[in-house]
């Protein structure tokens, strides 16, 4: 019964995780007009699942570390109880975020996890030592290093296409010229000249662009590449540092008779259905409601975040995909000046509650679990 409730509540974690956390890779790209949120979502979902199959061979250490073991004892380690109880108030915890629309971290939820389990059913052998070096430290210095580092490199790369002559132009051109006009089938009006629709719409929803050219290729076409790039690194970069982190609570249990590969499969597959099916909320705060985005931006914001979490995946430090690349985006918009502050105040006191509520639920699963 207790081994079903495990695999059931990481599952559920699972789902939960691809909910708050898929959308993330391509939010910049959403949000600078490069793609619509159908694409953007589909490119993040398979960067997450090529990271996921990665994880299999590159991401041991973190399956270690997110089993508890050393935090707690090993008799506790090993109890189906105590995983699906870290498991269960985990996922609750993300998925109460998810629907308010607030981009956390599942690997805070699964610290707060470990430890509010932990304190009911072993309260007095916890290892808090081993709390502050394994996980405090790498949770807390990695967003504040994708910041610095965002703040200090997007400054230099804009200066520098300065500097190179490259300048922008809206999508959006109005001039004196009057062209001749007729009436779509649809309504629409199509430009005589050229076949093309005409559309109206806001300045907000004009894209910037890049001009001229570089070894025949237009310079936007170049940074649309580049950022579609990074983007993909930063999904794979994810899925690399998230999948074993859920894994690990299976992995931990032992279970007798159960294919690794086929359970890691599983996993993956259920963080890109909750991608798929629930990323609408969270996709809508990162893309939009942070700070406006461009490609240029977007580029140097999702490089800086991809390399370090792909760095601490294969160090086996457990950092949030979260914290590091929602805080490049809060350097980034620390510079362009249209960064909305009150949204940046309900993410981090999203992130702040975060442990503390998935060690309550987890507590309170532990329960009902004994």
């Amino acid at each position: 019964m207790l081994v079903s409730c495990l695999i059931l509540a990481v599952l559920f974690l699972a789902f939960a995780n691809g909910a708050n956390d898929n959308f993330k890779a391509t939010a910049t790209l959403h949000g600078g007009g490069d793609l619509d949120f159908d694409a953007a979502r589909r490119l993040a979902t398979i960067a997450q699942l090529a990271g996921s199959v990665l994880s299999l061979f590159w991401a041991g250490a973190l399956l270690k570390a997110f089993g508890g073991k050393g935090l707690v004892p090993d008799a506790i380690v090993a109890d189906p109880g105590y995983l699906a109880a870290v498991g269960a108030g985990a996922a609750a915890t993300v998925l109460i975020a998810t629907r308010l629309g607030l981009p956390i971290s599942t690997t805070h939820a699964l610290v707060g996890g470990l430890v509010g389990a932990g304190m009911i059913l072993s309260p007095t052998e916890i290892v808090w030592s081993a709390l502050g070096a394994t996980f405090v430290l790498p949770l807390l210095m990695s967003p504040l290093l994708a910041f610095t580092a965002a703040a200090l490199l997007y400054p230099l790369a804009h200066r520098s296409r300065e500097r190179s002559g490259i300048e922008t132009s809206t999508c959006l051109c109005v001039g004196p010229v009057r062209e001749p006009v007729r009436l779509g089938a649809d309504g629409a009006l199509v430009l005589e000249r050229t076949g093309l629709v005409l559309s109206i719409d806001e300045t907000a929803a004009c894209r910037d662009l890049y001009g001229g050219r570089f070894l025949g290729v237009s310079l936007q076409a170049v940074a649309d590449r580049l950022h579609r790039v990074s983007a993909f690194s930063l999904g794979l970069a994810r899925g690399l540092n998230d999948t074993p982190k859920i894994f690990a609570l299976v992995f931990a249990a032992g279970i007798a008779g159960l294919d690794p590969r086929l359970a890691l499969a599983v996993v993956a597959l259920a963080m890109a259905l909750g991608g798929w099916r629930r990323s609408h909320r969270v996709a809508e705060t990162l893309s939009h409601r942070i700070t406006s985005m461009r490609s240029g931006q977007g580029l140097v914001a999702n490089s800086i975040a991809s390399l370090l979490v792909i760095g601490a995946s294969l160090a086996g430090a457990p950092v949030s995909t979260t914290h590091v690349s929602t805080g490049a985006l809060f350097g980034i918009g620390l510079w362009n000046r249209e960064t909305n502050w009150k949204v940046v105040g309900e993410i981090a006191l999203a992130w702040v509650a975060t442990l503390p509520l998935a060690a309550l639920l987890a507590g309170g699963f532990a329960l009902l679990f004994a």
